[in-house]
Parts: C-alpha cells; sequence; structure tokens
C-alpha cells in the first residue's frame, strides 16, 4: 500500500535532532516564548526575505491577527477566494468581517485577478489572497490592485512554504500568514504558525497581540489574545527548516515525474515560468473523480480530496456566503490529490503513475 502521507516515516530523519532539541529544553525548563522562538523567528523571517516574523500558535491565528491589528469597523469586506479552505474564511467572520468570494482561475486554482475589481466595494478593506496547493497566485496584477483600492494585502501561505513569485518569497509581498500543521511542507508535531512582515511596528502589535496584549508582564496594553508559539515546536521548526530547501525539491523532483509521465486524461497542475511551485498537494482532476479514486484505493494508493465541500455549501456558511460559484464547484467535484511526500520514493511515485495510466 502506497499511504497518502506517513508523518512517521516523513519525520525519521529528523528523529535525533528532535531528540537533542527535547532533552535540552526539558533541563533548561523555559517552554512559553524562550530563545527557541526567537531564534526560530529570525530564521525564518531570514528564509522568507523577510525583516520579521512573529510565531503564533496556528495558521488561523496567524490570519485572524493579520486582521485584528487593522481594526476595521465590523461589516467591512474582504476579498477572499471562493475555493480556499474553510481557515481563510474563518478567520474573516471570527474577527467581525464580511467575507466577499471571488473566483479562482481555473488552470491555477488560485483567485483571479481579473475578478477582484468587479467584488469591490467602499466597504473593502483588505484583500486575503491564498497561494493554493504551494503555487503562488499572479502578484503583479494583485498589487496593482491593492495599491490602486489602498486595501490591507494578506497572504494565506499555509500551503506554501518556501514558494516564490518572480523569485520573490511568498509571505514577503504583504502581511504573510503561515501554518506549520504537521503534514506541511514545513510542518511542525503539533499546531503552529508564524506571521511575516517588513514592518517593525506591525511585527511589535503582533508581539502584544499574540500574548495577552502584554509584552511586560501585568501590563496590558492591547485587548489580545493568547495566541503563543512553544518553544518545543519552535525547536523542532528549526531543526526541519534547515531541510526545508530539501524536503521542496524533493517534491518538485516527484512532481516532475507525473508531469512527464502521467497521461493527458488527467488535467494536471499548470507551470508557468514566474512561479516557483513547491506542491504542498500535488492535485488532478478528472470528471469520474470518485470512480478514479475508488480504483487507486483497490490498487494499493490512497489519495486525499483537497476539498470535498467548497466554503459556500458548507452547513456553516449557508446564511453567510451567498452567490453562485461554478468554478469552484467544478474544481471541488474533480480534483484529487496524489502522494507527494518527503517520505515517498521516486519508486513510490513511478508505480503511482502506472497504474493511473492504466485507468
Amino acid at each position: 500500500m502506497i499511504e497518502y502521507e506517513n508523518l512517521g516515516l516523513l519525520n525519521k530523519p529528523f528523529e535525533e535532532d528532535y531528540q537533542k532539541e527535547f532533552v535540552q529544553l526539558l533541563d533548561k525548563g523555559w517552554y512559553i516564548l524562550g530563545n527557541k522562538v526567537k531564534e526560530f523567528e529570525d530564521s525564518f523571517a531570514s528564509y522568507c526575505n523577510t525583516n520579521f516574523c512573529v510565531g503564533v500558535a496556528s495558521g488561523l491565528d496567524a490570519l485572524m491577527l493579520s486582521l485584528k491589528q487593522a481594526n476595521f469597523s465590523p461589516k467591512n469586506e474582504v476579498i477572499v477566494p471562493s475555493n480556499t479552505y474553510i481557515a481563510t474564511i474563518l478567520s474573516i467572520l471570527q474577527c467581525g468581517l464580511k467575507p466577499i468570494l471571488v473566483e479562482p482561475d481555473i488552470r491555477t486554482y488560485n483567485i483571479n485577478p481579473d475578478r477582484i475589481e468587479e467584488k469591490i466595494s467602499p466597504k473593502t478593506k483588505a484583500i486575503m489572497i491564498v497561494h493554493l496547493y504551494g503555487k503562488p497566485c499572479e502578484m503583479d496584477k494583485i498589487i496593482s490592485i491593492t495599491n490602486k483600492h489602498n486595501l490591507l494585502l494578506i497572504e494565506d501561505c499555509a500551503q506554501s512554504h518556501g514558494a516564490s513569485y518572480k523569485k520573490k518569497r511568498v509571505g514577503s509581498f504583504g502581511i504573510g500568514a503561515f501554518s506549520f500543521y504537521p503534514t506541511k511542507n514545513l510542518g511542525a508535531l503539533g499546531d503552529a504558525g508564524a506571521i511575516t512582515t517588513n514592518d517593525e511596528q506591525l511585527a511589535d502589535k503582533f508581539r502584544y497581540l499574540r500574548n495577552y496584549g502584554s509584552k511586560v508582564r501585568y501590563e496590558n496594553e492591547y485587548v489580545g489574545y493568547n495566541s503563543r508559539l512553544d518553544e518545543i515546536q519552535a525547536a523542532f521548526l528549526s531543526v526541519k527548516l534547515k531541510h526545508l530547501d530539501t524536503i521542496n525539491e524533493h517534491k518538485r523532483k516527484l512532481a516532475q515525474l507525473y508531469l512527464n509521465e502521467l497521461k493527458d486524461d488527467f488535467i494536471k497542475p499548470v507551470v508557468e515560468p514566474d512561479c516557483f511551485d513547491v506542491y504542498h498537494i500535488f492535485n488532478i482532476r478528472h470528471p469520474k473523480r470518485d470512480d478514479l479514486k475508488d480504483y487507486l484505493l483497490r490498487n494499493g494508493i490512497k489519495t486525499e480530496i483537497h476539498y470535498p465541500i467548497p466554503p459556500h455549501q458548507q452547513k456553516a456558511m449557508q446564511e453567510i456566503l451567498k452567490g453562485e460559484y461554478p468554478i469552484t464547484e467544478e474544481i471541488h467535484k474533480t480534483t484529487l490529490s496524489l502522494p507527494i511526500s518527503y517520505g515517498h520514493t521516486i519508486d513510490d511515485i513511478c508505480k503511482v503513475i502506472e497504474i493511473l495510466n492504466k485507468y
């Protein structure tokens, strides 16, 4: 059986370094906002080519705090892609703001820049883009729109650690919100997240907001939250960050096998010269997706669907997200994610290709 993902296998190469970090941390006895968090923040900011990084508890918190710091009025609007994972939209709702959905480009699955301006109103205050599946958005057009309409730009980089657009890393165009959920290319061994920015005052405000609105103990400058990246996850992330480029290159090599060898019966990810994709997810599309998934499972290959139900069709969103989104529905109805882990070998992927091409 070729699994879709095996986190134990994926993390095996880092096990010895994880154990060393854990023992040191246990001996030191400092578990919250210590040197390990600071070390990771500095390293990850440098990796993303940003001036600052602030560690938080999760990717959702990173998105929420990116909005909270702006103090928008209730019911102000935030542009967001209609086919994103639900966390992106939840962050907007949890801040008392209104998500305005924009359909994706059917080729890239990222927000279609040519459809953004028709959704902008006097209430629009921000654009929250998502670099979905590890592919960067079309940033030149998006930045032009944010500048023209004076909008805050937030990048949901949860699936795109190390991806770049025209050689500029994601998370460095606006405020970058990252998740380090265990399955990500840079995954922790639990929940973790971070925010990147080039604005020193903004980074300082994030440090307050993540820690009850306080930087000096018992002195609270803001109405804050408890959203701190803990020392142990920061230590583990620092170990893996040293190998992130290797992880990304391995996934890109496996992706190239799929791109070269899979029959054209399957709709494969588009490759663009301006984009350095990191393939957190390698998705194909097929009109008989469910049958294809069952066929692969019968032949010893596990796959996933990202995502089976679009946000506007979720029960929790029925009264919130109005409108018709046919492109989004087409993607969610036909998409299938193939194995592409750091734990997979070239032989694994060749086997998947062989079986797929027989379908």
